[in-house]
């Protein structure tokens, strides 16, 4: 005999559940609990019955011995994308959900109907469900950035649940995209659509059709103000990959990252031009980045990090200047704000350098954030370099980690930079000697210096002489 539906209250910023209505949430957001009802399971469910031979009656199977079960490898569906694929992991695993995010008009849909075209074209039926935009609206992009359209690629605007199951199950796409999920809600709830609760049944509803017919799947998600997923990080942990799309709306650059991959790495990025013909792959990245770098200039430092599979060489500025008011600026684009300020504390303590009336400007040239600690030491020695009005008489790469005691750190994957700097002219590399003691020197032209330096002090003085 089944239950009576239920009231719950449940805050729409973290999901969390009460029997009643809360003002404040646990969370500490104020007036987010909205009302839902809840229809629990039936006990008379054949599904939750389980047989005197360990299965249950719904048909779920035995446990099995892990080295009998498959393969190691998945059977991955190229998008045809190679830096989508770089991302992904080397391509589409079947049965996967992809959950995409990114900031209104930074070209997420772009880039999936793109994707979408090319599977297409070479696997077979991809349906493409749109609940924002009409049929007319896809055509009108795909017309513009897809250099074909082939017959099995299938759009339609719907926003019921019940309903893309349906059609699924009719068509069998090789490829389901779902844009976006906040837009998505089912029957059985009584919620709005984007409400905790539907966003949590419809990504349930999902993994269901692609892990019962093996089909990949992309999900299209909003962001709030503050850069993070919407909705309930439930759906985060029930995907297979989350992938987050970003880029500054006045550069033409878009970096693709994966924030969770449970077939590949989460360190690879990919890079795409945002043009009118749609997203075009940049290959060599530190191409786009460095500009006008022939010559060495005041306040100007080439750092690299190490991206997934390839180093990425950034330019990084800083500029210092009086302050005019009581509290000087510490101004960072592209780097955190805390280790602007730890590195400049170590600047002004073990170098003297008179920082606390000067204003403090430091920018990543191209609009790409600088997460990794391997870019310290150029955000060190280019304000050094303001600071002292100097420039360096050579091209030189700077990478290492700056301790609070001054000492430089080791960076991974230290040689591979070096090689890469080597390879782009550069005339000196300046690294903290431990990553200096392992690189192979007869590996490096005779045209690249390497400069093994143990703390900042040191590093200071070789970037200058």
């Amino acid at each position: 005999m089944s239950k009576k539906p239920q009231i719950i209250w449940v805050c729409q910023e973290c999901g969390y559940e009460s029997p009643k209505w809360l003002g404040r949430c646990i969370c500490g957001a104020f007036g987010s609990m909205v009302e839902e009802t809840v229809i629990p399971a039936d006990e008379q469910d054949s599904r939750r019955r389980v047989s005197s031979g360990g299965e249950t009656a719904g048909g779920a199977g035995r446990p099995q011995k892990l080295k009998k079960v498959g393969s190691a490898e998945y059977a991955r569906i190229k998008t045809g994308m190679r830096e989508l694929d770089r991302v992904l992991g080397g391509g589409l695993v079947p049965g996967s959900l992809t959950l995409i995010s990114g900031e209104p008009g930074i070209g997420k849909s772009t880039l999936i109907i793109q994707a979408a075209a090319k599977i297409a074209e070479k696997e077979g039926t991809v349906l493409y469900v749109s609940g924002e935009e009409s049929e007319e609206q896809i055509k009108m992009r795909a017309d513009r950035v897809c250099e074909s359209l082939p017959d099995s690629l299938l759009v339609m605007a719907e926003t019921n649940m019940e309903n893309i199951m349906a059609v699924s199950e009719a068509c069998r796409p090789k490829f389901l995209i779902i844009d976006s999920i906040q837009t998505i809600y089912s029957d059985a709830l009584d919620s709005a659509p984007g409400s905790v609760s539907q966003v949590r049944t419809c990504g349930n509803m999902l993994m269901k059709i692609g892990k019962s017919w093996n089909v990949p799947i992309f999900i299209v998600a909003h962001v709030t103000k503050s850069g993070e997923l919407a909705g309930p990080k439930t759906v985060e942990h029930l995907v297979d990959c989350v992938l987050h799309f970003s880029g500054e709306r006045d550069h033409e650059v878009r970096i693709l990252r994966a924030f969770k991959n449970r077939f590949g790495t989460t360190s690879e990025i990919g890079a795409f031009r945002m043009e009118e013909k749609g997203m075009i792959e940049i290959q060599d990245i530190s191409a786009t980045f460095l500009e006008n770098t022939e010559a060495s200039e005041e306040g100007s430092v080439i750092t690299a990090v190490y991206e997934g599979s390839r180093p990425v060489f950034l330019e990084v500025q800083a500029l210092t200047s009086r302050t005019s008011a009581g509290f000087p600026r510490r101004t960072a684009v592209g780097v955190d704000q805390k280790r602007l300020a730890m590195i400049l504390a170590v600047l002004e303590k073990k170098l003297g350098l008179p920082l606390g009336d000067q204003d403090v400007y430091v920018n990543i040239v191209g609009g790409l954030r600088a997460d990794r600690t391997s870019v310290d030491l150029g955000i060190a020695l280019a304000i050094y370099s303001t600071i002292r009005g100097a420039a360096p008489s050579k091209r030189i790469v700077a990478i290492g980690e700056v301790g609070l005691t001054g000492e430089l750190r080791s960076v991974q994957n230290a040689d591979r930079i070096v090689m890469e700097a080597a390879r782009l002219g550069y005339e000196e590399v300046i690294l903290p000697e431990r990553s200096a003691e392992r690189i192979d020197k007869s590996r490096i032209p005779k045209t690249c210096r390497v400069a093994g330096v143990r703390n900042l002090y040191a590093a200071a003085h070789v970037f200058l002489d």
